[in-house]
């Protein structure tokens, strides 16, 4: 289900609002009473705000234990793109369900956006889109105006566009498997109300996915297998990263994933191939859902587990040296670590070809 999405042609078409506050603090449910039309104007500007939050994330489908045609998103979703008329009927749903899920004390309540966008190129082929944002906050900015031949100045509260706190985009692609869905949460820690108990949806285990989820738990696990093995004091500050950095290496030089081969060149004993599978079992009991032993290495689903295997040497004279995740080569070919008599104190030497401070 790997597919390829531009938004240079997408355009949104209409709004549906609503403020949705806290039903648990009996804060009330506001929703358009008709749909707002985006001005020409304005067209270009908004899409490209409403759009901007959906590239490069990983794809989601609606999923439900019985049967799709029970999943109130999915048949909202399908309704809309079948009838452009019921965008406003259907928004007001989405909006009631969102209020009803928002039990939870650290759900904070906010503005509601729910476009319908036209023209999403899916590879290659232009499709609908249902973008729904969610804001909770506002931020003061200032407007200069002119009045009687002079300038003003007023505050103002509104919406940044850049800090929109939750998202989905859910495209008019793979009808049949639940479509294919788009979605943030910035916060973090509300993500499984908003994934789950809002949206209903789970991954879409194509190649991005499955690259990255591996990377992700090889670096987790590699990590925390270093650590627990008995450290000196003259172990070098970066030396638990080095297995890390082998598993990004080997996703990195290869064009297809095997478990087996994996086990082999980056696990390397059967110990630690024994210790991976049970942490990968429980990865698949968090997801519900079994991941492939083999797939294609997609080379952008390794972009959060590089940023994971970033060190930072901490010294006590205030010093500090940071080793990027992208870091080239092993340590030890361009550290050194030695203890000074004179002074009596460690000392770290580092090697360079070229100082890049100043290009």
């Amino acid at each position: 289900m790997s597919i390829k999405i531009r938004f240079t042609s997408a355009t949104a078409q209409g709004l549906v609002l609503a403020k949705v506050g806290h039903p648990q603090r009996d804060e009330p449910l506001q929703t358009s009473r008709e749909v707002f039309r985006i001005s020409e104007n304005d067209q270009e500007t908004l899409s490209v705000m409403f759009l901007k939050p959906f590239k490069n994330l990983t794809g989601h489908r609606f999923s439900h234990h019985a049967s799709l045609d029970q999943h109130e998103m999915n048949a909202y979703a399908k309704a809309i793109f079948s009838s452009e008329d019921g965008l406003l009927e259907k928004g007001q749903e989405i909006a009631k369900r969102l209020y009803a899920k928002s039990n939870h004390p650290n759900i904070k309540s906010g503005d509601l956006c729910i476009s319908l966008i036209k023209n999403v190129e899916v590879n290659g082929e232009l499709v609908q889109g249902l973008c729904i944002l969610k804001s909770e906050s506002v931020v003061p900015f200032l407007s200069i105006s002119s009045r009687n031949g002079d300038l003003r100045l007023s505050t103002e509260q509104g919406i940044n566009p850049e800090k929109i706190d939750k998202g989905c985009l859910i495209l008019d692609h793979f009808e049949n498997k639940g479509y294919y869905v788009l979605t943030f949460d910035r916060s973090g820690t509300d993500s499984r109300f908003w994934v789950r108990d809002f949206l209903g949806v789970v991954p879409v285990t194509d190649a991005t996915f499955l690259t990255k989820k591996y990377a992700d738990m090889a670096v987790a696990f590699l990590e925390k297998e270093k650590k627990e093995q008995p450290q000196t004091d003259d172990s070098p500050p970066w030396d638990t990263k080095e297995s890390a950095r082998d598993a990004i290496t080997y996703f990195k030089e290869n064009e297809k994933f095997s478990l087996q081969e994996f086990e082999e060149k980056v696990l390397k004993t059967p110990e630690a191939a024994a210790k991976f599978a049970e942490h990968r079992s429980k990865v698949e009991e968090e997801q519900g859902e079994k991941l492939e032993d083999s797939f294609h290495i997609s080379k952008k689903g390794l972009s959060t587990a590089k940023k994971k295997i970033g060190s930072v040497i901490k010294l006590d004279t205030g010093v500090e040296i940071h080793l990027k995740p992208n870091f080239a080569g092993q340590p030890d070919s361009v550290f050194e670590r030695g203890f000074d008599e004179e002074k009596g104190m460690k000392f770290i030497k580092v090697y360079f070809s070229k100082d890049r401070t100043n290009p």
